[in-house]
């Protein structure tokens, strides 16, 4: 996720932080919320763009 100069990556597994830079802690846990909400949807979207 990306947003201005900040970045994060989450692994949607276990929808952990794989990487952050510039987010806070508190953003971090929304955005962590969102990505657990959403982790079905976006792995389907992931393995129908990559055919995976």
């Amino acid at each position: 996720m990306d947003r201005d100069d900040c970045t994060a990556k989450f692994w949607l597994a276990d929808t952990a932080v794989a990487q952050n830079i510039g987010f806070s802690a508190r953003e971090l846990r929304v955005l962590q919320s969102h990505v657990a909400t959403h982790a079905a949807a976006l792995s389907q979207a992931w393995h129908d763009f990559f055919g995976a």
